[in-house]
């Protein structure tokens, strides 16, 4: 009896630790779920929010009262949406170079600004301008057309259209992953302009452009819409634009009490493209993507 008594104790005993091992378990298992429900649920909160910034910009940018305007020049604008701080970068994209309309000259002082050799600069520029264009004749500063990109090992040529997206221009002959990564933040295809506007170019695109640089954006940094003052006057007497021109770069940039961040990185155009409800246009969209 004993010996029996004995081994049901320890039958119980490795019950209660299995059961205790199983309560474990499913409590660790509900605390991963809860934690993992968490995560998600703040990722929600923030997304939103970073949203909310682009939409918000939007309306900012086109206010009707001059002193409540965001100027799309690349300045950080601070906001406050439930429990998230958002601070949003506004672009206009006529302050970019336009890989469809700017010209060789452009192109390549653009490339020198942001560290390319000259003599590479000026042959990337070509190829730019020899990938649009239907002809095939190559760029007097450089260039390449089809026999150049089958020579490189490159069946597919020059395109002889136009670019579709800024993207597209890594395909060039001559551009490489690490100009692409300086460059890429100064370039557009929708302006269609081919010039930039100084109003809302970076300095990289103003000094290619030949202009003080250092000087129009110290104008622009100082001069604060809320003043009621007019915008500043360039150099040569131009007053610079304090409204945009309705096709943005925007970076949000939404981030909740508990650290979780996000940032969203969208493309638009005002007008909602005959969509019923709809107050802009995406042209291009990315989470996580954050800002030059």
């Amino acid at each position: 009896m004993r010996t029996s008594r004995g081994v049901a104790l320890l039958l119980v005993l490795w019950l209660v630790a299995l059961f205790a091992a199983l309560v474990g378990g499913f409590a660790r298992t509900a605390q991963m779920e809860r934690l993992q429900g968490s995560v998600l649920r703040d990722g929600v909160v923030a997304g939103e929010a970073a949203r909310a910034g682009v939409e918000y910009a939007l309306v900012r940018v086109n206010a009707g009262d001059r002193r409540l305007r965001w100027v799309p020049d690349g300045r950080d604008n601070a906001w406050h949406f439930g429990d998230a701080d958002v601070t949003v970068r506004i672009v206009d994209e006529m302050g970019k170079v336009d890989l469809n309309a700017a010209q060789s000259p452009l192109l390549a002082a653009l490339f020198r600004q942001v560290g390319v050799a000259p003599g590479d600069a000026d042959r990337i520029a070509g190829a730019i301008v020899d990938w649009r264009d239907p002809d095939s004749l190559i760029q007097v500063s450089g260039g390449a057309e089809d026999d150049d990109y089958a020579a490189a090992g490159r069946p597919y040529g020059a395109k002889d259209a136009p670019f579709e997206s800024i993207a597209e221009v890594e395909q060039v002959l001559g551009m490489t992953p690490a100009i692409y990564a300086k460059v890429e933040p100064f370039l557009t295809v929708f302006s269609g302009n081919d010039t930039p506007d100084a109003s809302y170019a970076a300095p990289e695109v103003l000094a290619a452009m030949g202009l003080d640089a250092n000087g129009i954006v110290a104008r622009r940094k100082q001069w604060d819409p809320a003043s009621g003052q007019p915008p500043p006057v360039l150099p040569d007497g131009q007053s610079l634009n304090d409204g945009g021109t309705g096709t943005y770069s925007i970076w949000s940039r939404a981030r909740l009490r508990n650290g979780r961040e996000t940032v969203l990185h969208a493309i638009v155009r005002n007008g909602g493209n005959g969509l019923p409800g709809s107050a802009y246009t995406a042209l291009q969209w990315e989470e996580g993507t954050s800002p030059q």
